[in-house]
Formats: structure tokens, sequence, C-alpha cells
């Protein structure tokens, strides 16, 4: 394993964060942690935080617009719109989410996969063509009754 560059700052050029196997709750302050400890904090790419205790997702991970890999299995996220918020980061590819209450709900990796579109892989599997397209058929089901909910409403 090659040893982490640093600036004359002392801070690091790396594009990979792990802070897995803790028993981190909430992610305020992640911003001035990564500033602190990063050249380039926006540009983190790669960010671990599988087997914590997170319940939910942090604003602050949407502004990390250069992530490409999430890691929050094994936490305690127990409702699925929570990834919802998600849908801010164009360049997300692989997320894991196994190991948290909302993989128990039903179409919990439908609704993944139609939340977040560019996904290539989720909880370690590749996503195929045929999920893609049952998640588009759900998403646009979910889409047409949320609209039919709305009218009804007003």
């Amino acid at each position: 394993m090659r040893p982490l560059r640093k600036n004359s700052k002392g801070k690091f050029s790396s594009r990979a964060l792990r802070l897995n196997n803790n028993i981190i709750t909430e992610l305020t302050g992640l911003t001035d942690i990564l500033s602190a400890v990063f050249v380039e904090p926006t540009c983190l790419a790669w960010l671990d935080l599988s087997f914590n205790d997170i319940s939910h997702i942090h604003p602050v991970l949407t502004e990390l617009v250069e992530l490409r890999m999430l890691n929050l299995h094994g936490n305690s996220i127990c409702n699925l719109s929570e990834v919802d918020k998600l849908r801010t980061l164009p360049l997300l590819r692989t997320i894991t989410l196994h190991g948290n209450t909302i993989e128990k709900e039903r179409g919990y990796r439908g609704y993944v996969i139609s939340t977040l579109p560019h996904l290539k892989m989720m909880d370690f599997n590749a996503i195929t063509k045929q999920e893609r397209v049952m998640a588009s058929i759900w998403h646009k089901g979910r889409k047409s009754c949320e609209s039919s909910i709305h009218s009804t409403e007003g």
C-alpha cells in the first residue's frame, strides 16, 4: 500500500475516506472535517460510512457532487424516502444500503434503482437490465398514483 501524499499544509490529496465501524450517528460537521483533512474536499469520490448508527441521510452528503461510491450498509436507516436525498448526486454509481431496516421494506431494491437511475451497483450486486426496466415501470406507476392523489386532494 502506497502512502498518502500530503501538501505543504499537511492536507491529503486523496479522493476516498473510510469512517466505517465507528459509532457515528450524525454527520453534522463533516464538511469542516473534510476541509481540514483534504486538499480538495469537494472532489471526494468514495465515502465509507458502513457499520455506524446513522439513521438519516444528512444534507452534507448531497454537497459531495463528485461522489461515485457511497457505503451506508450496516446502519440504522429505516425510511426508504431517505434515499430520495441522494438524487442530487449525478455521478453516484455504487451504493450499499443492506443491513439497514429499509432493506426489509417491500420493493426496496426497485425503489432505490428507480430513485437513483445512474447506479450501476447496489449492495455489491450489478443492476441488471431487467431490474432497470422493472424499476422504470414501478417508478412511472408511482408517479401516476402521486399525481392522481394530488388532483383528488385539490
